[in-house]
């Protein structure tokens, strides 16, 4: 199955701040929230230093992936962390693993 949306958690180094959000190459916005979090500090995850991806979640459509990503920022942190938990259970750094 092809995923072309993803809906991803990325965090900062203590795992302190989550960031959710969704893209079209995840590789690419990984990489633009490293260049913000060492340069302009614009964005949220830039100004957390949220550039350590723990959790992600494929989908073919985009408003499928809208829709996870919005049922997920309205979650709990605790229901957050018992979902990265889940699917990344020591909270590694997923960043490299990603095609």
């Amino acid at each position: 199955m092809l995923h072309n949306y993803f809906v991803y958690i990325m965090t900062n180094e203590y795992r302190t701040t989550l960031y959710i959000g969704i893209t079209n190459n995840i590789q690419r916005r990984i990489a633009q929230h490293y260049f913000d979090s060492q340069n302009a500090k614009k964005s949220f995850a830039g100004k957390y230093n949220c550039i350590y991806l723990v959790y992600y979640e494929g989908f073919e459509k985009p408003n499928e992936a809208i829709a996870r990503e919005k049922v997920l920022k309205n979650w709990r942190r605790e229901k957050k962390n018992k979902l990265i938990t889940e699917f990344n259970p020591k909270w590694e750094t997923l960043n490299s693993q990603i095609i």
